[in-house]
């Protein structure tokens, strides 16, 4: 199974679909909270060019926003 990591927020719509779906499909990630976490909000800036969450990294590819096929099949599922 791939790394994936998800920069989110409390109040993100999408990020809530999108470790929704993560759990669904038993897919381990890590989140970190870009709403309290500067150095994390800075991190995420940096890789993909955006403020906007939800940020999900799988493997080496970033997706910004909740792209259900894209990252289906990133994830083999």
């Amino acid at each position: 199974m791939q790394n994936v990591t998800i920069y989110s927020t409390p109040t993100c719509h999408f990020c809530h679909m999108a470790k929704d779906f993560f759990k669904a499909n038993n897919v381990a990630y890590t989140e970190h909270n870009v709403a309290s976490d500067l150095e994390k909000r800075k991190e995420m800036m940096e890789k993909s060019g955006q403020m906007g969450v939800p940020v999900i990294i799988i493997g080496n590819e970033i997706i910004v926003g909740f792209d259900r096929p894209k990252i289906a099949k990133l994830l083999g599922l």
